[in-house]
């Protein structure tokens, strides 16, 4: 559950007239924060266009390392100008360190790197979607139970190279156990097998907020499907760059990667 966070406002606005904006979540790195302005408003954050359904919904994240600030500007459909300063909380991150990966999903061959291109094109492509629907509104759940491996914005050490950030949640769990959808939406992405994430799906959520599911055993979805909250997509699996059954569950806002972790608080059940 996405829990408001007070920010702090200053308004370019007539004293006397009531703001019709709202804006609830985590205001730290990592953090998604879900806003409403009146219908035929227009939204910037630190001056980049925010898009927005007909109903007046959007969305904001913050990256792994984002600044300490950002401001929030709405233009009304009348021409008065709102403005939010949001202090963005920093966080500290672990370092991990992952050990018995195949040697080739560490260090890729020459003939890999096609492939790895040819996939990552694939995936900034879905993320640049932008369906104007708030399908996010219906709230998130874990989409696996099992023990927490990994977690947002560690560190990772892979085979003794130190390699990326990790930018997601990792749930182990046996081999064939459930995959649910966080959240409703539509399959912008089910993949067969993908260089470093093996079996992969990716939900669009609307407004260009998406979550994957990576290294999984089977696929219970396709491209196109429109999904509800809580229902099987896959099985957990090892396929892809991992050293045994897993989920990677991960966020994204475009290009930026978010903690899902923060949406839908403490694991609970076995």
């Amino acid at each position: 559950m996405i829990r408001p966070v007070v920010v702090s406002l200053f308004l370019l606005l007539v004293p006397s007239v009531a703001s019709a904006l709202t804006l609830d979540g985590k205001a730290t790195q990592g953090g998604l924060m879900i806003g409403r302005a009146a219908p035929g408003a227009k939204v910037a954050l630190d001056g980049k266009p925010v898009p927005l359904t007909p109903g007046g919904d959007f969305v904001i994240g913050f990256g792994r390392d984002a600044g300490s600030s950002a401001v929030l500007t709405v233009i009304h459909a009348d021409g008065r100008s709102e403005k939010r300063m949001i202090k963005v909380a920093a966080r500290k991150y672990r370092i991990q360190r992952v050990d018995g990966l195949p040697p080739r999903k560490v260090e890729p061959k020459q003939q890999d790197v096609a492939r790895i291109v040819a996939e990552r094109d694939l995936l900034r492509a879905v993320r640049a979607r932008r369906t104007p629907e708030s399908w996010f509104r219906g709230g998130f759940v874990w989409p696996a139970r099992g023990r927490i491996s990994g977690v947002y914005g560690s560190q990772r050490i892979l085979n003794g190279k130190p390699r990326r950030p990790h930018l997601g949640v990792d749930v182990a769990a046996p081999e064939g156990s459930k995959v649910v959808a966080a959240a409703d939406g539509v399959v912008a992405l089910a993949h067969e097998d993908m260089f470093f994430t093996g079996k992969t799906v990716h939900i669009d959520h609307g407004l260009g907020l998406g979550t994957v599911y990576a290294h999984l055993s089977r696929l219970h979805v396709k491209q196109g499907d429109r999904v509800k909250k809580g229902q099987l997509i896959g099985r957990i699996g090892k396929t892809g760059r991992a050293t045994g059954p897993h989920l990677h569950w991960g966020m994204t806002l475009g290009s930026v990667r978010l903690d899902p972790a923060l949406v839908v608080g403490k694991m609970s059940g076995p």
